[in-house]
């Protein structure tokens, strides 16, 4: 296994920030990671052509409507912010770069139908993945992932803290995720019905379970929540989905109570222009302004 320091070529992407007087020796105070960073068409193309299937057809539209566009941009930002603003200390992030249009780095999947949709997400493995040879490759790049991440993460500096960073899309399309998921996905996006779908907040904190329970850094989320009303947007807590024992995220919040947050970006708020099923691009000027309040809000984790 490699140090949670290197990349791991088509499976995780590492990135270190150093701040100026940071002892490049010492361990990380805080990590990033982006479960659903592979974005890009060369991702789905490269295990894509790994894989036998067979699957769907015209899986790519899927691929780019369900992944997570803008977050590895905002988490590189954020990791910049902190590090400039905080010069002895050190973050790493981390960027999955195996497509969930396959696997899903963020879920346990191990665990049945059922309990995915108990906690209102898509499945870990996907429906289409049948044969032996493709579980055997999937699951192979999911543990090398999931370990990569475990590792950095007991690895960080006895302080240390770790966010977790998706986007979604704008609006919660209720569709069946099966055999016909492409064609499902193009009329739910149609102009007439798209606007039929409920809109999502601009930003979602999951921090409460199915009971109710808090399990968010509350002085953290508190300063993300004014930072982002200075720009005109507000901060909703588990509006879309709660904290969920199906997800890795439900793990790392359980290893690191206190210091561990969840968030979800809207898309649209990143993307230009925001179009579900291509590679979409992310303008720096609308990462810049939440990778700050993102970063500022994460230095009430120290000054306590």
């Amino acid at each position: 296994m490699k140090s949670p320091s290197q990349s791991i070529d088509n499976i995780l992407d590492t990135h270190v920030f150093s701040g100026a007087e940071a002892d490049e020796s010492a361990a990380p105070d805080l990590l990033i990671e982006v479960p659903h960073g592979a974005t890009k068409g060369d991702d789905f193309r490269e295990l894509a052509e790994q894989l036998d299937g067979p699957f769907p057809g015209d899986l790519r539209d899927f691929f780019y409507v369900n992944t997570d566009v803008g977050a590895f941009e905002v988490a590189r930002e954020a990791a910049r912010e902190f590090t400039a603003a905080n010069p002895g200390r050190k973050a790493l992030v981390l960027r999955c770069r195996i497509p969930r249009t396959f696997i899903d780095c963020n879920r346990r999947i191990e665990l049945d139908s059922e309990s995915f949709k108990q906690g209102g997400v898509t499945p870990g493995l996907m429906p289409w993945v049948n044969s032996a040879s493709d579980l055997s490759l999937l699951r192979q790049r999911y543990e090398t992932y999931i370990s990569a991440v475990k590792e950095a993460r007991e690895g960080l500096s006895p302080t240390g803290a770790m966010i977790l960073l998706h986007t979604y899309a704008p609006r919660s399309v209720g569709v069946e995720v099966d055999e016909n998921i492409v064609e499902n996905l193009r009329r739910a996006y149609e102009p007439k019905q798209q606007e039929k779908w409920p809109l999502r907040p601009a930003f979602d904190v999951i921090c409460h379970d199915l009971d109710g329970n808090d399990h968010g850094p509350r002085p953290v989320i508190d300063a993300f929540r004014q930072g982002i009303a200075e720009l005109d947007w507000s901060v909703e807590e588990s509006a879309t989905y709660p904290l969920h024992p199906s997800t890795m995220a439900w793990d790392h919040v359980m290893a690191l109570p206190g210091r561990a947050l969840c968030v979800e970006v809207r898309r649209d708020l990143l993307a230009d222009p925001f179009d579900p099923f291509v590679e979409m691009n992310i303008c720096p000027h609308k990462v810049a302004p939440i990778a700050a309040a993102l970063a500022n809000s994460l230095n009430h984790w120290w000054s306590s």
